[in-house]
């Protein structure tokens, strides 16, 4: 019997030892390699991380960032990705939700550590030491229920959470997954996530769960169609499991018009709307493949629906979400928790199911979202409320409306438009700020007290002291005085009438 991820990871190591099993850049490593030094690395993380501890890794995506990852695992941990691009604040901020005094890191980052309240492990020191006894009676105790890593969202609050997200859930989303996707041994995935955000989860537990190469696409190559192309055909790329935004960067770039890769079977795409314009271009372009929507938030272990494209979709297609994968529940709740069985009626997007994660690492916002279905008061069901608006569709399938709250989904990452007004405010000069999505765009209305306008480039300078680059807004709006309702609210519909005229 196969329990957690590890037994997974050993079963195909023993099936196919002598099989690339990860491939950088530089490197590459086959099955039984990656098992080995997992465990020799384990016997490092176990000396500097008591068992069931959060192991935060900030290293370039690489094959040996993937061998911590998982000695992290066979120490009885669980890891988490720190980028070293984010603010220092942030990253604060994570560390001390994680309650972490160490960090494992590259000596490249060195400077950018010792401004951190965390001890820096760095890589070129690790000396590792054969002690069995203390890996072996540590991977002897996990279960389903240990958390396998920790991926941080932005927060209404303006401090990230960490969803925590367990074996079982990884194991029961991913055998699913691989299975309905038949994910053959023999096929190349390219990952294209970066490894704090969950669609890398299906890149890298496909290849441990099914024997398939996992190759790690260099961040660089998506600021380079021809690049990126080139990469998928020499690497014989046959699946693509991508977010939107990355997708489109092909596409939009006229990326076809210099190659075509000639081995993509599977093309899936997932953390918003996909624009029915550049789907058209790939569809028309790579012909032959299979396309698939993805939906689901990280707190439900990557997805929780799909659907498969029609060979033909006309310009003003809408792309449903689709059905449930198996074993998960997927239903809608209206705003007095009434199950919704109705066509077209919009409601709240839920799901139950062992894909449902554990929930928030130490921040009481679990007790709100990851609660008991209110429709079902004759037993215990723990569901996750998504905050995502869907209905049913004439054809029975699920669709996305958008979002219940001010969280949006913006180039393949979740934020709380909350955080960036929050941030924008603490400029000296800004009274008030409420941001806009529109256009697949965030933009910034702000008033100030002298009625005046701060220079852009002023405010982008402050904001990316504390927020990542994809949280800064691509506009900023000055205004004498926000439109209200007749509720004495912003009225959010008539800003949005100013951007789009």
């Amino acid at each position: 019997m196969k329990y957690t991820v590890l037994d997974y990871l050993e079963d195909t190591a023993a099936k196919y030892p002598d099989k690339v099993a990860f491939a950088d850049i530089n490197e590459s490593i086959t099955w039984s390699k990656f098992v080995e030094n997992s465990k020799k690395l384990s016997y490092f993380i176990a000396e500097h991380f008591d068992r069931g501890m959060a192991v935060p890794v900030m290293m370039e995506k690489s094959v040996k960032t993937l061998e911590y990852f998982f000695a992290a695992l066979y120490a009885g941990c669980f890891y988490s990705y720190f980028d070293s691009t984010f603010p220092d604040s942030r990253l604060t901020s994570m560390i001390e939700t994680l309650g972490v005094t160490k960090i494992i890191s590259e000596r490249k980052n060195e400077k950018k550590l010792s401004g951190l309240p965390v001890t820096a492990l760095f890589t070129d020191e690790v000396i590792i030491e054969n002690k069995e006894s203390v890996q072996g009676s540590r991977q002897k105790l996990i279960i389903d229920t240990d958390p396998v890593y920790a991926n941080f969202t932005s927060g209404t609050t303006g401090t990230p959470k960490a969803v925590l997200v367990n074996h079982k859930n990884v194991v029961d989303f991913l055998t699913c997954f691989t299975e309905i996707f038949e994910i053959k041994p023999e096929e190349n995935i390219a990952n294209q996530a970066p490894f704090d955000f969950d669609v890398s989860v299906k890149d890298i537990f496909s290849g441990v769960f099914t024997g398939a190469t996992v190759h790690l696409v260099p961040k660089a190559y998506f600021s380079f169609p021809t690049k990126l192309l080139d990469y998928l055909e020499e690497r014989e790329i046959t699946t693509l499991i991508w977010a939107v935004s990355a997708l489109c960067i092909i596409s939009t770039l006229n990326g076809f018009s210099y190659k075509i890769p000639g081995k993509l079977k599977k093309i899936m795409f997932s953390g918003e709307v996909m624009p029915i314009k550049q789907l058209r271009k790939w569809k028309e372009n790579v012909p032959d493949a299979e396309y698939i929507n993805l939906y689901g938030p990280t707190e439900i272990t990557c997805n929780c629906t799909y659907y498969r494209l029609p060979k033909d979709i006309p310009e003003d297609y809408v792309t449903p979400m689709g059905i449930p994968f198996p074993n998960e529940r997927v239903f809608l709740l209206d705003e007095n928790d009434n199950l919704i069985t109705e066509k077209n009626i919009e409601g709240e997007i839920c799901v139950s199911g062992s894909c449902v994660a554990l929930g928030y690492y130490d921040n009481p916002k679990t007790e709100q979202v990851f609660v008991q279905n209110p429709s079902n008061k004759k037993f215990f069901e723990r569901i996750y409320r998504t905050g995502d608006l869907g209905k049913y569709g004439d054809d029975d399938l699920f669709y996305y409306v958008g979002r219940k709250d001010t969280q949006i989904k913006h180039m393949g990452h979740r934020i709380e438009l909350g955080e960036i007004e929050g941030t924008i405010e603490k400029n000296c000069s800004i009274t008030r700020a409420v941001t806009i999505f529109t256009n697949n765009k965030i933009y910034a209305f702000y008033t100030t007290a002298d009625n005046k306008p701060v220079e852009k480039k002023d405010i982008v300078t402050s904001l990316k002291t504390d927020l990542p680059v994809y949280m800064v807004p691509s506009d900023f709006i000055h205004i004498e005085e926000f439109p209200l309702t007749k509720n004495g609210k912003v009225d959010k519909r008539a800003l949005e009438a100013k951007i789009n005229g």
